[in-house]
Protein backbone atom coordinates (compact mmCIF):
# COMPACT_ATOMS: atom_id res chain seq x y z
CA UNK A 1 0.00 0.00 0.00
CA UNK A 2 0.86 3.77 -0.74
CA UNK A 3 0.43 6.46 2.16
CA UNK A 4 0.00 9.61 0.05
CA UNK A 5 -1.04 12.64 2.03
CA UNK A 6 -3.77 14.87 0.79
CA UNK A 7 -1.76 17.74 0.48
CA UNK A 8 0.71 16.22 -1.89
CA UNK A 9 0.22 16.62 -5.23
CA UNK A 10 1.14 13.06 -7.97
CA UNK A 11 0.78 14.08 -11.25
CA UNK A 12 -0.11 12.19 -13.56
CA UNK A 13 1.95 9.58 -15.65
CA UNK A 14 4.02 9.26 -12.35
CA UNK A 15 4.54 5.65 -11.27
CA UNK A 16 4.90 4.97 -7.14
CA UNK A 17 6.25 1.46 -6.11
CA UNK A 18 4.44 -0.24 -3.44
CA UNK A 19 4.81 0.91 0.29
CA UNK A 20 6.05 4.39 -0.75
CA UNK A 21 5.11 7.26 1.79
CA UNK A 22 4.29 10.43 -0.20
CA UNK A 23 4.03 13.25 3.00
CA UNK A 24 2.81 16.96 3.41
CA UNK A 25 2.67 19.31 -0.03
CA UNK A 26 5.71 16.87 -1.33
CA UNK A 27 4.83 17.22 -5.76
CA UNK A 28 5.82 14.31 -7.77
CA UNK A 29 6.09 14.97 -11.38
CA UNK A 30 4.91 13.34 -14.31
CA UNK A 31 7.68 11.46 -15.31
CA UNK A 32 8.87 10.52 -12.22
CA UNK A 33 9.33 7.09 -11.01
CA UNK A 34 9.70 5.66 -6.96
CA UNK A 35 10.77 2.17 -6.07
CA UNK A 36 9.14 0.17 -3.54
CA UNK A 37 9.18 1.84 -0.02
CA UNK A 38 10.64 5.09 -0.97
CA UNK A 39 9.83 7.99 1.47
CA UNK A 40 9.42 11.59 0.37
CA UNK A 41 8.73 13.48 4.00
CA UNK A 42 7.09 17.22 3.73
CA UNK A 43 7.65 19.51 1.18
CA UNK A 44 9.85 17.32 -1.54
CA UNK A 45 10.04 18.09 -5.25
CA UNK A 46 10.72 15.40 -7.15
CA UNK A 47 10.21 15.97 -11.09
CA UNK A 48 11.61 15.84 -14.68
CA UNK A 49 12.43 11.99 -15.97
CA UNK A 50 13.57 11.06 -12.58
CA UNK A 51 14.15 7.70 -11.37
CA UNK A 52 14.46 7.08 -7.42
CA UNK A 53 15.12 3.29 -6.32
CA UNK A 54 13.90 1.34 -3.34
CA UNK A 55 13.78 2.71 0.21
CA UNK A 56 15.06 6.11 -0.47
CA UNK A 57 14.37 8.29 1.93
CA UNK A 58 14.30 11.86 0.70
CA UNK A 59 14.03 14.83 3.85
CA UNK A 60 12.24 18.23 3.58
CA UNK A 61 12.98 20.31 0.80
CA UNK A 62 15.24 18.56 -1.42
CA UNK A 63 15.02 19.44 -5.15
CA UNK A 64 15.45 16.57 -7.09
CA UNK A 65 15.64 16.39 -10.90
CA UNK A 66 14.59 19.97 -11.70
CA UNK A 67 16.28 21.49 -14.79
CA UNK A 68 20.27 21.41 -14.36
CA UNK A 69 22.29 24.89 -14.15
CA UNK A 70 23.65 24.76 -16.98
CA UNK A 71 23.38 28.37 -19.62
CA UNK A 72 23.99 25.65 -22.27
CA UNK A 73 20.78 23.29 -21.11
CA UNK A 74 17.81 23.72 -23.93
CA UNK A 75 15.70 21.63 -22.93
CA UNK A 76 16.48 18.99 -24.13
CA UNK A 77 15.25 15.03 -22.99
CA UNK A 78 17.72 14.08 -20.14
CA UNK A 79 17.30 11.84 -16.89
CA UNK A 80 18.35 11.68 -13.28
CA UNK A 81 18.73 8.16 -11.87
CA UNK A 82 19.05 7.46 -8.35
CA UNK A 83 19.80 4.28 -6.80
CA UNK A 84 18.46 1.96 -3.76
CA UNK A 85 18.75 3.05 -0.28
CA UNK A 86 20.16 6.61 -0.19
CA UNK A 87 19.51 9.31 2.55
CA UNK A 88 19.21 12.71 1.29
CA UNK A 89 18.44 15.28 3.50
CA UNK A 90 16.94 18.44 3.90
CA UNK A 91 17.87 21.04 0.71
CA UNK A 92 19.82 18.73 -1.20
CA UNK A 93 19.75 19.85 -4.50
CA UNK A 94 20.37 16.90 -7.44
CA UNK A 95 19.75 17.84 -11.43
CA UNK A 96 19.76 15.46 -14.64
CA UNK A 97 21.96 15.26 -17.14
CA UNK A 98 22.98 17.81 -20.32
CA UNK A 99 23.75 17.09 -23.75
CA UNK A 100 27.57 17.50 -23.16
CA UNK A 101 27.46 14.76 -20.39
CA UNK A 102 25.56 12.18 -22.26
CA UNK A 103 21.97 13.21 -21.11
CA UNK A 104 22.33 11.33 -17.61
CA UNK A 105 23.09 11.94 -14.25
CA UNK A 106 24.07 8.93 -11.78
CA UNK A 107 23.64 8.56 -8.06
CA UNK A 108 24.26 4.92 -6.95
CA UNK A 109 23.20 2.88 -3.57
CA UNK A 110 23.41 3.17 0.16
CA UNK A 111 25.20 6.83 -0.49
CA UNK A 112 24.43 9.66 2.14
CA UNK A 113 23.91 13.29 1.07
CA UNK A 114 23.53 15.44 4.20
CA UNK A 115 21.91 19.11 4.40
CA UNK A 116 22.59 21.01 1.28
CA UNK A 117 24.45 19.12 -0.53
CA UNK A 118 24.43 19.76 -4.44
CA UNK A 119 25.28 17.40 -7.32
CA UNK A 120 25.42 18.83 -10.71
CA UNK A 121 24.26 17.77 -14.07
CA UNK A 122 25.74 14.76 -15.44
CA UNK A 123 27.61 13.80 -12.60
CA UNK A 124 28.33 10.29 -11.60
CA UNK A 125 28.20 8.78 -8.37
CA UNK A 126 28.61 5.53 -7.37
CA UNK A 127 28.18 3.35 -4.16
CA UNK A 128 28.67 4.10 -0.62
CA UNK A 129 29.92 7.68 -1.18
CA UNK A 130 28.75 10.47 1.94
CA UNK A 131 28.61 14.28 1.20
CA UNK A 132 28.86 15.96 4.10
CA UNK A 133 26.67 19.54 4.58
CA UNK A 134 26.77 21.80 2.14
CA UNK A 135 29.25 20.01 0.09
CA UNK A 136 28.89 21.31 -3.92
CA UNK A 137 29.60 18.91 -6.80
CA UNK A 138 30.04 20.79 -10.17
CA UNK A 139 28.32 19.30 -13.74
CA UNK A 140 30.52 16.14 -14.63
CA UNK A 141 32.27 15.10 -11.46
CA UNK A 142 32.52 11.57 -11.02
CA UNK A 143 33.49 10.11 -6.96
CA UNK A 144 34.21 6.31 -6.45
CA UNK A 145 32.87 4.48 -4.06
CA UNK A 146 33.03 5.44 -0.50
CA UNK A 147 34.56 8.41 -1.12
CA UNK A 148 33.83 11.10 1.46
CA UNK A 149 33.30 14.84 0.29
CA UNK A 150 33.65 16.65 3.25
CA UNK A 151 31.41 19.60 4.71
CA UNK A 152 31.41 23.05 2.46
CA UNK A 153 33.89 21.54 0.05
CA UNK A 154 33.48 22.82 -3.77
CA UNK A 155 34.37 20.26 -6.80
CA UNK A 156 35.10 21.89 -9.93
CA UNK A 157 33.64 20.39 -13.07
CA UNK A 158 34.71 17.04 -14.80
CA UNK A 159 37.28 16.57 -11.30
CA UNK A 160 37.54 12.97 -10.72
CA UNK A 161 37.42 11.75 -6.95
CA UNK A 162 39.00 8.13 -6.61
CA UNK A 163 37.15 5.56 -4.64
CA UNK A 164 37.52 5.59 -0.47
CA UNK A 165 39.01 9.08 -1.06
CA UNK A 166 38.85 11.66 1.27
CA UNK A 167 37.95 15.66 1.21
CA UNK A 168 38.74 17.90 4.12
CA UNK A 169 35.96 20.48 4.89
CA UNK A 170 36.08 23.68 3.23
CA UNK A 171 38.37 21.72 0.35
CA UNK A 172 38.53 23.90 -2.84
CA UNK A 173 38.99 20.71 -5.68
CA UNK A 174 40.33 21.75 -9.17
CA UNK A 175 42.45 18.80 -9.48
CA UNK A 176 42.08 14.37 -9.64
CA UNK A 177 41.94 12.86 -6.14
CA UNK A 178 43.88 9.43 -6.49
CA UNK A 179 41.90 6.63 -5.08
CA UNK A 180 42.26 6.43 -1.24
CA UNK A 181 44.04 9.94 -1.29
CA UNK A 182 43.48 12.67 1.28
CA UNK A 183 42.94 16.84 0.31
CA UNK A 184 42.47 19.44 2.34
CA UNK A 185 43.07 23.34 1.28
CA UNK A 186 42.22 25.74 -0.62
CA UNK A 187 43.33 24.90 -3.19
CA UNK A 188 43.21 21.85 -1.88
CA UNK A 189 46.69 19.66 -1.82
CA UNK A 190 46.86 16.17 -1.46
CA UNK A 191 47.91 15.31 1.89
CA UNK A 192 48.48 11.73 2.29
CA UNK A 193 46.74 8.68 2.24
CA UNK A 194 42.89 7.89 3.79
CA UNK A 195 44.17 5.81 6.51
CA UNK A 196 41.21 6.27 8.93
CA UNK A 197 39.03 4.88 6.49
CA UNK A 198 40.93 2.06 4.74
CA UNK A 199 41.38 0.54 8.49
CA UNK A 200 37.55 1.57 9.19
CA UNK A 201 36.88 -0.97 5.55
CA UNK A 202 39.11 -3.40 7.47
CA UNK A 203 41.76 -3.53 4.94
CA UNK A 204 45.10 -5.84 6.16
CA UNK A 205 48.24 -3.84 7.48
CA UNK A 206 50.14 -5.57 4.36
CA UNK A 207 47.50 -4.11 1.98
CA UNK A 208 48.00 -0.35 3.64
CA UNK A 209 51.83 -0.76 4.11
CA UNK A 210 51.98 -1.35 0.50
CA UNK A 211 50.36 1.48 -0.17
CA UNK A 212 51.93 4.17 2.24
CA UNK A 213 55.00 2.61 0.19
CA UNK A 214 53.49 2.90 -3.46
CA UNK A 215 52.57 6.50 -2.51
CA UNK A 216 55.81 7.98 -1.67
CA UNK A 217 57.35 6.59 -4.80
CA UNK A 218 54.85 7.94 -6.85
CA UNK A 219 55.08 11.34 -5.28
CA UNK A 220 58.83 11.68 -5.16
CA UNK A 221 60.95 14.29 -6.72
CA UNK A 222 63.42 11.61 -8.89
CA UNK A 223 62.27 11.21 -12.21
CA UNK A 224 59.45 12.32 -13.94
CA UNK A 225 55.56 11.10 -13.57
CA UNK A 226 55.55 8.81 -16.04
CA UNK A 227 59.27 7.04 -14.42
CA UNK A 228 57.26 6.57 -11.52
CA UNK A 229 54.23 5.25 -12.34
CA UNK A 230 56.28 2.68 -14.78
CA UNK A 231 58.03 1.34 -11.68
CA UNK A 232 55.39 1.60 -9.17
CA UNK A 233 53.12 -0.78 -11.57
CA UNK A 234 56.23 -3.37 -11.93
CA UNK A 235 56.92 -3.13 -8.47
CA UNK A 236 52.94 -3.41 -7.12
CA UNK A 237 51.63 -5.52 -10.09
CA UNK A 238 50.03 -7.94 -7.92
CA UNK A 239 48.26 -4.97 -5.19
CA UNK A 240 45.14 -4.49 -6.46
CA UNK A 241 44.57 -1.02 -4.10
CA UNK A 242 48.04 0.14 -5.68
CA UNK A 243 47.14 -0.76 -9.27
CA UNK A 244 43.55 1.10 -8.56
CA UNK A 245 45.33 4.19 -7.99
CA UNK A 246 47.99 3.35 -11.47
CA UNK A 247 44.89 2.38 -13.39
CA UNK A 248 43.25 6.18 -11.88
CA UNK A 249 46.83 8.32 -12.84
CA UNK A 250 46.82 6.42 -16.39
CA UNK A 251 42.87 7.12 -16.58
CA UNK A 252 41.16 9.79 -19.49
CA UNK A 253 40.33 12.49 -17.11
CA UNK A 254 40.76 15.89 -18.09
CA UNK A 255 42.07 17.31 -15.02
CA UNK A 256 45.80 17.50 -13.42
CA UNK A 257 46.26 14.91 -10.80
CA UNK A 258 46.25 16.51 -7.07
CA UNK A 259 49.61 16.60 -6.28
CA UNK A 260 51.02 16.91 -2.42
CA UNK A 261 53.39 19.83 -0.82
CA UNK A 262 56.40 19.46 -1.17
CA UNK A 263 56.50 18.40 2.47
CA UNK A 264 53.75 15.95 2.30
CA UNK A 265 55.49 14.16 -0.40
CA UNK A 266 58.45 12.94 1.82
Amino acid sequence: MTNIHPTAIIETGAELGENVTVGPYSIVGAQVKLGDGVRLESHVVIGGDTTVGANTHIFPFASIGLQPQDLKFKGEPSRLEIGFNNVIREHVTMNPGTEGGGLLTRVGNNCLFMVGAHIAHDCQIEDHVILVNNATLAGHVTVGEFAIIGGLSAVHQFVRIGKHAMLGGMSGVESDVIPYGTVTGNRAHLSGLNLVGLKRRGVDRETIHALRNAYRLLFAQEGTMAERLQDVAEMFKDNEPVMDIIRFIEGNGSRAICQPKMEDAA
